[in-house]
């Protein structure tokens, strides 16, 4: 026996609920990924607020970012986490994903790619299995 008879093969109601689930981790890292990004941009306006202009009613003013935007980062993670899960990525992409929750305006670049790239493998299977 050839291993192709062996391997399971997806029915068209597998792949078609596996495709709805990637379809929902796509979504969630997107809105993640957006809010992170603006959450990072505030940040470095609040640290050139702190650092290079003191600005003392600003400084107070803007206290919580930097925890808003960790336990933000944090959500982010588990998002990128579950939609690399989904997708079967290498970890190359992991990491670039992870990054790009640190590096002011990256998550927005490098949100556009994922999503076009996602959502060309997710045609293709939703083609190839007639989901």
């Amino acid at each position: 026996m050839s291993t192709e008879q062996n391997a399971p093969t997806a029915t068209t109601e597998q792949a078609a609920t596996a495709i709805r689930k990637a379809r929902g981790a796509l979504a969630r890292y997107r809105v993640l990924a957006i809010i992170t990004g603006v959450m990072l941009l505030v940040l470095c306006v609040e640290m050139v607020f702190k650092y290079l202009v003191p600005v003392q009613a600003v400084i107070d003013y803007m206290g919580w970012v930097p925890f808003a935007h960790g336990w933000i980062y944090v959500v982010y993670l588990v998002t990128v986490l579950d939609l690399w899960a989904k997708m079967r990525w290498g970890f190359g992409r992991l990491t670039t994903m992870v990054f790009a929750g640190v590096v002011p305006v990256m998550s927005f670049v490098l949100e556009k790619r994922v999503h076009a790239d996602a959502d060309a493998k997710l045609a293709a299977l939703a083609q190839r299995y007639g989901a």
